[in-house]
C-alpha cells in the first residue's frame, strides 16, 4: 500500500471500501469512529479524492474485519482494450505501435485519439492513457472506421471517467481543474477544433461535448439557429459556457493603425486566419463581404492557425499583424483588441450521455460554481451571467 496524500494517485488503486462497508451494513460515521478518522476522510477515500496512508488503511481493514488487500489493490494498468481510432478530422493519421493515445468511453464504445493532436505543448504535459499495441485495423471496405488495441497506462475506471470536449475555448482546461477538485476520478481532455469541426466530431461520436460560437447574421442570435440547421431531431442539451467578445487582435500599441476589418485589405497588413468552419472565420468572412473586400486581397488569408491562442501568439511574435480572436487571448498576450461583436459560447451534449456518464453532470456543476465563474471572468473578456444556463433548441 502506498503512503501519502496525493489525490491524483488514488486513480491507480482499485478502491472497494464503499462496497465492503455497505456489504457489512456499516455507515460512514460508524466506520470513521472505528478507524479513528473523520467521516469526511472516509467519504474522500471512497470517492477517490484521497489515497489513505498505510496506517489508515490498516485501521480500516481492522474496523471492517478484512485484509487491506480486500479494500485496496493495484489498478488495471496494463489491460488491453479495443477502441475506435479517430484523428478528429485533423488530418493526422499516422498510427504505429507505441503511439501515445488518449482513450475515452463515448456512449457504448471506446474512442482512441493520438496525444499529438493536443498540440506541441500539451502533447508533452498531458499524460497518455495508453500505448497502441498495433496499427489500426479496418472494420471493412464499406467504412473508414478502424479498430485499434491499446495497452492502458492507467486503470480502466480512470479512462472511463474522462470527458472529451471539442471546441476552441482554451478555458476548458481551467474548467477541468475545477472538475478534478470535485471528483478526482473524472477528468477533461480538450481537443482544439472550430465550431463546425467540433459539432461534426460530436455527431460522429468522437467526443462527448462540442463547443460552438456562431452568431446568426439575420437574427443576431448565438448558436441556436445554426444548431437547428445542423442537428436533425432532438436529444441534445445545450448549456452556456460563457459570453465573450470577439474582434480583431493586433500587435501591442497597434503600430499599423488598424481600425477595423476594412484595414485588413491593406497591402502592408498581414493576417493570420482560422480554419474554415470556425466561428472566427465565419465572422471575418461576413465583415470582409460587408466591407467589399474579396478574401484573396487579404495578405495571409490562406494561412491558418488552430486556436485563438495560436493566432494571438503569432501576432505577439511578429509573424502576423492581425487576426480574429477573443479578448481573453489578446489580454493574455498583451495585444491591442478591436471588438467586433459579443457572442455566446455554448456546449452541445447528446442528452443520453448525461445519464450514461455521471461525470458530465459534475462538469456542468463545476462550471456553474461561483468560484469558477469568478476566475473565468478574471481572465478578461468573459461574461458568466448565463454560465450553466440550459438553452432551448
Amino acid at each position: 500500500m502506498a503512503t501519502g496524500h496525493d489525490p491524483g494517485s488514488a486513480v491507480d488503486v482499485e478502491n472497494r471500501l464503499r462496497e465492503v462497508r455497505e456489504a457489512r451494513g456499516i455507515g460512514q460515521g460508524d466506520l470513521a469512529k472505528r478507524a479513528h478518522i473523520s467521516r469526511q476522510a472516509v467519504h474522500a477515500i471512497e470517492s477517490g479524492r484521497y489515497l489513505p496512508t498505510t496506517a489508515v488503511a490498516l485501521n480500516l481493514g481492522a474496523a471492517l474485519h478484512c485484509r487491506v488487500e480486500d479494500l485496496f489493490s493495484l489498478g488495471g494498468a496494463g489491460e488491453v482494450l479495443t477502441g475506435r481510432w479517430t484523428t478528429l478530422g485533423m488530418g493526422i493519421s499516422a498510427a504505429a505501435q507505441g503511439t501515445r493515445v488518449k482513450v475515452a468511453r463515448v456512449g457504448p464504445r471506446f474512442v482512441v485519439s493520438p496525444v499529438a493532436l493536443l498540440g506541441e505543448v500539451l502533447a508533452y504535459t498531458v499524460p497518455a492513457d495508453g500505448l497502441l499495441v498495433g496499427p489500426p485495423r479496418s472494420r471493412g471496405r464499406k467504412t473508414k472506421a478502424a479498430d485499434v488495441q491499446v495497452r492502458l497506462l492507467r486503470e480502466r475506471r480512470a479512462v472511463e471517467g474522462e470527458i472529451s470536449v471539442a471546441g476552441c475555448d482554451p478555458a476548458i482546461v481551467l474548467a477541468g481543474e475545477y472538475l478534478r477538485r470535485r471528483e478526482a476520478t473524472v477528468s477533461i481532455v480538450g481537443w482544439t477544433l472550430g465550431s463546425a469541426a467540433a459539432l461534426e466530431a460530436m455527431r460522429r461520436g468522437d467526443v462527448h461535448v462540442a463547443g460552438v460560437h456562431v452568431l446568426d447574421e439575420r437574427t443576431g442570435e448565438s448558436n441556436l439557429p445554426y444548431l437547428r440547421r445542423h442537428l436533425k431531431g432532438g436529444g441534445f442539451t445545450i448549456v452556456t459556457f460563457a459570453r465573450w467578445e470577439q474582434g480583431v487582435m493586433v500587435a501591442r500599441g497597434n503600430p499599423k493603425r488598424i481600425r477595423d476589418v476594412g484595414d485588413l485589405g491593406r497591402k502592408d497588413v498581414t493576417l493570420v486566419n482560422r480554419e474554415q468552419g470556425s466561428g472566427a472565420r465565419l465572422l471575418l468572412d461576413r465583415r470582409l463581404h460587408a466591407a467589399g473586400i474579396a478574401p484573396p486581397r487579404v495578405q495571409g488569408y490562406r494561412r491558418t492557425a488552430r486556436s485563438h491562442l495560436e493566432v494571438a501568439g503569432l501576432i505577439a511574435g511578429g509573424q502576423a499583424d492581425a487576426g480574429i480572436g477573443v479578448r481573453s487571448a489578446a489580454t493574455l498576450y498583451g495585444l491591442h483588441f478591436l471588438p467586433l461583436q459579443e457572442e455566446r459560447y455554448d456546449l452541445v451534449i447528446p442528452s443520453a450521455y448525461l445519464s450514461d456518464h455521471p461525470g458530465l453532470s459534475l462538469f456542468l456543476d463545476a462550471i456553474a460554481s461561483r468560484s469558477f465563474r469568478r476566475e473565468l471572468e478574471a481572465l478578461g473578456g468573459y461574461d458568466t451571467r448565463e454560465t450553466g444556463k440550459v438553452q432551448v433548441l
